[in-house]
Parts: structure tokens; sequence; C-alpha cells
């Protein structure tokens, strides 16, 4: 931001003055000073940086307090050993019948195996083997962690740190000694027993979780391949480990084995058992066959015989097909003539001669009728005489017409009867031919059916025992392609936990979450605190920062004997009659004095109201020392209790408040009853105007005539006035008052005041055109890193400030 020139060319170019917040004026239509900043709404780092000095012992907090419980935690933790074995994978090559398997130890690798292997060693089938081997389920130093319970934390701590020294072994302890190696390996776990294997999963779990397979490289530069892999498994307990590692590489071993052998020797097994069924199966077979023949008396099968019968069967079924059809045909033409007798008659009847002479005559008289109709109407007696004829021979024809469809449906129906008889008849030779058939037949059918059965048990038979062989051999040379190339030892060292880099982890993490708290706890404050957030929220100068002074430096003006005198009270506010010239308070409004002398060009303003957004925010205080300060220059001051709802000044003097301001507004006085009611306060050399009585209409009293008329008339006779105000986000008596003043000095509890109320109240009062000189920042504590400045500021500058206030308020007086 840059100074205004004409700011101080308007006073004095004699003088110059040092202030914290510069401050540029606006044109006369503007009404108030705003701030020339045109990055004020961006957010910079040093932003960040101040909110985490803020809360900085938050931040130390927070990184101590989780940093000491990683270190505890981590302390406790006991320490892992890690064991190794190795083993060696070959391929594997096709088994070919008749040669026994060899295990490839060149060529090309194949990933797909390798890898499946890696599967397997990790697989919870193998570890559920290793868990039975070694008993792991009873095992307690498997299932309990070591050592650590029997050390305090602190001696952890020494250890982890290296103070407390490496424990010494004892010759007797479990982690001494050689690691036995196991006689023999569990079976596996069947497919079915899910409950075996619901048991032993926990078991198997902690395995996994601290099993590590890898395969081994043939060098870290060159990154080839090999043939083997590294099994580790850590523990608390190095004998643990070590057993563990062994058990899970002979497992793998003996695993293989029986997989390779498994296949071989399940299908000796099979053929063993198909072998003995088949032998079983025929000899069952020979003596059923021999059995059937006896009981059928069966001593030959003619296959001519079995033609002949064939044959007659075939032609009695031909026999009986053209009997169906018959039946068949005969039944369409009875349903037909049964069902639509009208469509028969006309088809079935159109040769009877009598019916077609009915018919003709019929056509005559018709076409007879007609060409009568042409000339006469239906009345007429040769037309009636017509259709009497007409009905006769309708009713003739019909009866003609009856008596053939009764014919033609009897026949019909005799037709039907025969056809099924011959098909009946038809039917019941076919059924006997046929039973002779099956008769003769059947005996020989299920003769063969026995024969064919043992030819083809024989024909097994062979096959199976020529691949049991073939499988003796096989299993005879199987090897194993997987062995074990070196044991696990029990460790001596452990290899875990890593201490220092959790504990560096966990120190780092906690400052970022201290600074995240910090940067979120800045965020929720919506109050403003520092001068930066005036004139970054506000877009405001800041025209002073008036510093917390604690309970025993609380003083109000009391009547004394002679003179008024300052009496210690904790409830009143600070006064500045006989406060220290060097204290910070008196610095910060001598500061404020200045700022307020130099607010407008040409000359010192002389109505100033100072007024808050709400209550308790230090606006009366604020008032009573602006004007004390004003005073101390040697100019006529007065001060205004226009807080006519809630008046304080009365108070604060100790006055009588009978007669004031409400008193003047309510009643027409001149000049003179005027200032008879202005009283003065000898001790400061300040007059003093109180509220008065309450009056039940504030706001009306202010926004009256007669309130401009007082202001005409004091300012006549006052250098400066200072007019106390109700808050003007409460109520209008402030912003009234604002539109009659030469400026509007706007007090804000830092730390307190809410950024959103004091948009409002300075949009309030730029709303009705007042002129802001500024803000006052009240009841600061300057111990806080955001007025660090200030306080070493008012311990340094305050001999020039109070010069130069002296000398520009004599010239402004002149």
């Amino acid at each position: 931001m840059k100074a205004h020139s004409d700011l101080i060319e308007g006073i004095s170019e004699s003088h110059s003055l040092q202030r914290s917040v510069e401050v540029t004026s606006l044109p006369p239509s503007g009404g108030s000073y705003i701030l020339e900043n045109r990055t004020q709404d961006e957010t910079h780092l040093r932003d960040y940086w101040r909110a985490v000095r803020k809360h900085l012992w938050l931040v130390i907090g927070i990184t101590l307090f989780v940093t000491m419980l990683a270190a505890i935690y981590m302390a406790r933790k006991p320490d892992i050993y890690q064991a190794q074995a190795r083993v060696q994978v070959n391929l594997e090559n096709a088994q070919a019948l008749g040669a026994a398997s060899a295990v490839i130890v060149g060529g090309s690798s194949d990933p797909a195996y390798f890898n499946t292997q890696l599967q397997i060693l990790t697989g919870p089938g193998l570890l559920r083997r290793v868990v039975k081997t070694l008993n792991l389920e009873n095992d307690p130093a498997f299932n309990s962690t070591r050592a650590a319970q029997s050390r305090s934390i602190w001696q952890d701590l020494q250890r982890m740190f290296g103070i407390g020294g490496r424990e010494q072994k004892k010759p007797g302890d479990a982690t001494t000694g050689d690691v036995p190696l196991v006689d023999s390996v569990a079976p596996a776990t069947s497919q079915g027993d899910l409950a075996e294997s619901r048991r032993l999963a926990p078991y198997v779990g902690a395995i996994q979780a601290n099993l590590q397979v890898d395969p081994v490289k043939e060098s870290r530069l060159q990154n080839r391949d090999t043939r083997l892999i590294d099994i580790n498994f850590k523990h608390s307990d190095p004998q643990v480990a070590a057993k563990v590692v062994n058990a899970i590489a002979d497992a793998f071993v003996v695993q293989n084995k029986e997989r390779r052998t498994t296949n071989t020797v399940t299908t000796g097994e099979f053929l063993d058992r198909r072998i003995a069924e088949l032998q079983s199966k025929i000899r069952n077979g020979e003596e059923r066959l021999q059995a059937y023949a006896r009981g059928n008396e069966i001593l030959s099968i003619a296959n001519d015989t079995q033609n002949i019968v064939v044959a007659r069967l075939a032609a009695l079924n031909t026999q009986l097909i053209e009997a169906e059809n018959d039946r068949k045909r005969a039944e369409a033409v009875y349903n037909t003539i049964t069902n639509r007798p009208d469509a028969v008659s006309a088809q079935a009847l159109g040769g009877n001669a009598q019916l077609n002479e009915v018919e003709s005559e019929l056509s005559k008289l018709r076409q007879r009728r007609a060409e009568l109709l042409f000339d006469y109407t239906e009345e007429w007696p040769q037309v009636k005489a017509v259709d009497e004829q007409i009905a006769l021979l309708e009713r003739r024809a019909e009866q003609v017409r009856g008596r053939a469809t009764n014919i033609l449906l009897t026949n019909a129906e005799t037709d039907l009867r025969k056809a099924r008889a011959r098909e009946a008849a038809a039917r019941a030779d076919f059924e006997r031919q046929k039973s002779a058939t099956v008769n003769l037949n059947e005996a020989a059918i299920q003769y063969r059916i026995i024969e064919q059965e043992i030819a083809t048990y024989r024909n097994l038979l062979n096959g199976l025992l020529q691949r049991s062989k073939e499988n003796d051999v096989i299993l005879a040379g199987t090897p194993n392609n997987i062995l074990v190339v070196d044991y696990g030892l029990a460790p001596d060292a452990p290899v875990g936990p890593k201490r220092m880099q959790s504990i560096f982890l966990a120190f780092v993490l906690s400052i970022a979450l201290g600074v995240a708290l910090a940067l979120f706890l800045e965020y929720l404050d919506d109050t403003i605190r520092s001068v930066e957030d005036v004139e970054k929220m506000l877009h405001l100068p800041a025209l002073a920062v008036i510093p917390a002074v604690g309970s025993g430096t609380r003083r109000r003006l009391m009547p004394g004997s002679g003179a008024s005198a300052l009496q210690e009270r904790n409830a009143s506010p600070t006064l500045l009659l006989h406060a220290d010239n060097r204290s910070s308070l008196a610095e910060a409004y001598r500061q404020l004095r200045t700022s307020v002398l130099l607010s407008t060009a040409g000359r010192a303003p002389k109505t100033l109201l100072v007024t808050s957004s709400l209550p308790s925010e230090g606006k009366t205080t604020t008032a009573v020392n602006t004007a004390l300060s004003l005073a101390q220059t040697g100019a006529k001051v007065l001060i205004i209790d226009a807080d006519m709802r809630r008046p304080r000044l009365h108070s604060i003097f100790e006055v009588d408040n009978s007669r004031g301001l409400s008193a003047l507004l309510s009643t027409e006085m001149s000049e003179a009853e005027m200032l008879e009611v202005v009283g003065k306060h000898e001790a400061s050399g300040m007059h003093l105007l109180t509220s008065g009585p309450v009056p039940p209409n504030p706001a009306e009293l202010i926004g009256s005539e007669q309130m401009r008329r007082l202001f005409s008339v004091l300012e006549a006779n006052y250098t400066h006035i200072v007019v106390d105000s109700p808050p003007i986000a409460s109520f209008t008596d402030g912003v009234l008052i604002s539109t009659m003043v030469d400026g509007v000095l706007l007090v804000l509890h830092g730390g307190k005041s809410s950024r959103d109320v004091a948009r409002r109240s300075r949009q309030l009062l730029l709303d009705v055109g007042a002129k802001i000189f500024g803000v006052i920042l009240n009841n600061v504590d300057l111990q806080s890193h955001d007025y660090h400045y200030y306080q070493s500021y008012y311990h340094s500058s305050y001999y020039n400030e109070d010069e130069t206030a002296d000398q520009i308020a004599s010239d402004a007086k002149a």
C-alpha cells in the first residue's frame, strides 16, 4: 500500500508521522477510507505461517504426544527374528510309458510352473500340514511373545536407543542349541474335513502373515532367474522361526513327492480295483449264461426260423395299418354328415330328380313373382297366389332333402361299423403274432446279450492288465524334482521392528497433523484478531491497536477533596487521566489521536462518532479515552453520550444524569440554554453531555432536526466533539448520527468481534454515505505474535509521536 500525499500536505508540510497503517482517501462522494491493496483477498504463505505460529503450542503438543506414543509402542514391541531356508525347484519332464521319469536340470525355465510352486509354498494346504507336524496349536512359544512382558517401558526405551545394553543369553536359553528337524510330515487335511481346516485357520493365518517366499536372483545387476527359492519366516522366538521355516521346506518336498507319486499310485490302485471287478463280473456272467440256457431249454438259435416269424409279423402289421386307415375315412364321412347336414345335402343330393324338379319350379315361380312386382304391389291377388305356390314347393323340397339326408347318414354309419370290425380283427391277429414272435426271440436275445457282456469284460480285462504293467514301470522310476538346499538356523540378531524409522515417520505425520489442525482451527476462527484481518476483511485502515490492560491498572474517576481522583475498581473502564505516559495504553491512544487529526485534508475533524458492531466491544471506553487524548493537546473537547439505551458516561464520571441529550432533543431551547446543560470535568478539562433520562423513542430523537441544530450550536463552541452511540448492528441510532458527523471510528474487540457482523456494520455505514476514518482494534493482547511489532513500537516512538500530535493539534486550532 502507498500513502496518499494530500493526507499530509493538508495539515503541515513541516511535520511527518510514522504510522503503522497507511491509508488513502477516496473522493468526497465516497464517504470512507478503503485500503488500496490489490492482493488483499489472496492467501499467502505467510498467512499459513501465522496460523501455525498462533497455534504453535498445539502443534508442538500433538507432535510430542504422538511421537511419545509411537516411541512407547515401538519400544514395547518384541524383537523379530528371521530364519531362512532354501529349496531348489527343477523342471518336470513329460512321463513316457514304459520309461522312468527324469528331472530336467538344464533347458529353459517355465515361469508358470515356478510361480505355481511359489503359490503352493504360501498356500493354506501346505501350512496346515506344518501346523500339524509341529503341533503349533499346543506350542506356547509360537502363540505368545517373549521377554517383552518382563521389562518396563523405561527399560524398553533405553534398549531401543542403545542405552541399556543388549540382553545376555543364558546357557540354558531356548534360543541356543541346534534346531531339530522333523522326522516325518503329517498327512494333508482331506478336502472334506472342513472342521479341521476351520480349527487350524488362525495358526495358518499367523504363519502366512510372517512368511515371505522370494525367488533367488543370480545377480542383482543382471537380474537373471534361478531355480532356487528362499523361504523366510519371522517370529519373536528365533527357535520357533527356525523350526517353522525348516518344517515348511520339508513339507514342501514331501508334498511334491507325494503329488508326483500319487498320480501313479492312484492309477495303479484304480487299475487293480477295476481288474478285480472285471474278473468277478466275467465269472458271474458265465454262470448266469449257463443257468439261463438250462432254464429256457435253449439248445441252438436258428436264424431262418427267426426271419419267417418276423416276415409274418410285418405282413400283419401292414393289414392293421390299412384297416386303421379305412376306419378313419369312415369316421370322417360320418362326422361330416352329422356335424354339417346342409353342406352334405347340397353336395350329395345334387343328382336327385325329384328334388331337381321342385327346385326348377321354385325358380320359375320366383321369376314370375319378380315380374309381377315390377307392375304391382305385394297385395295384388296374383302376387299373393304366386307366394302361396312358392311356399308349398319349398315345403316339398325340404321334405325331399330330409329323406335323402337320413339315407346318407344310415349308409355312413353302416360303413363305419364294418371298418371298425375289420380293424379289430386285424389288431387281434397282429397281437397274437407279436406275442409269438416275442416268445420265440426273447430267449435268443437275452442269451446273446449275456455272451456280448462277457466278451466285453474280457476285452477290458486284457487292456487293464497291460496298463497295470506299464504303471508299475513308471512308478518305479519317478524322481522328486524339489529338494532342500539349505536348512534354516536359529538367528542370533533380530531384524525388526524398525523402531527409529517408525518413530521418525510418526514424528513427521504428527507435525503434519498438528499443522493441519492449526490451519483448520484458523479456518473456523471467524473473529478479527489482527490489523491484517481488518485490512483484508473490511478494506478499512486500522487507526490504532488498543492493548488489553490487567485488572490491577483499572481506574475510574471519583470525587475527592478539592479535585477528582482515580480510585482502583476492577469493574470500571480504563482511563488515561493519570495513566503512565510511557505505558502501551497511553501510546496507543496517542497514535489514535494522531491518526484522527490527520484523517481529513485541510483541517482536523470537529465531530467524531465512536461506535461498535455489537455491545461489550469497548466503544464507550474508547470514546472517553479518545476525548481525553484530544483534550491533552489543549483543545476544547466535548464528549456526548448518545447511547440513550444503555448510557454509561454519567456513571464513569459520576455526574448527575437528570438533564442531558434526551432533554435537549425533546425540548425547544435556546443556544445559551443548550450550553448550560453541558458540564465540565475539571481534572481533565473535558466537557460532558450525558444522555439524560432514557426516552421511549431514542431513534426518533436522534433523527430529528433538533439533533442537527444541536450539532451546529456545539460545533461553534468546541474544537472537537466525540459522540458515543449504541452498536450500529443492533440499533439505528449510530447510523443516523453517522450522517451528521465528520467521520466514524468503528471499534472492534480483538479476537471476539465476528467478521460477518463487522462487514455488515461497515456496509450499513457506507449505505448512508458515512465517512469511516478507520477501525480501532480494542482489548488486544500485545503478547500475541500478531502484535510483536506494536509492543516494540510503543516503547520506542511515543516521544516523537506525542510531540508531533501536540504540534498538529496546535496547528488545527490556529
